[in-house]
């Protein structure tokens, strides 16, 4: 999975959320297939999140809702 891939599901996951559309900055968490996603605006985040070359969308898709919905 690459960057763009990422950001394109971390944008569509927020946007179900009702967040809109904040900006986004998506970086390597240090770790193999690990990615921090920081989201701006009103109410920032930061989550991290596993994503290799096997990961479903959906798998991305259901740690960055889980992740925003728990803080």
């Amino acid at each position: 999975m690459d960057l763009q891939d990422l950001e394109r599901i971390a944008k569509t996951a927020l946007r179900e959320l009702g967040v809109g559309n904040p900006p986004l900055t998506i970086t390597p968490a240090g770790q193999p297939d690990r990615w921090r996603v920081a989201v701006g605006g009103s109410d920032p985040a930061t989550l991290t999140i596993r994503a290799g070359s096997g990961t479903t969308p959906q798998f991305v898709r259901e740690q960055i809702i889980n992740q925003f919905a728990a803080r």
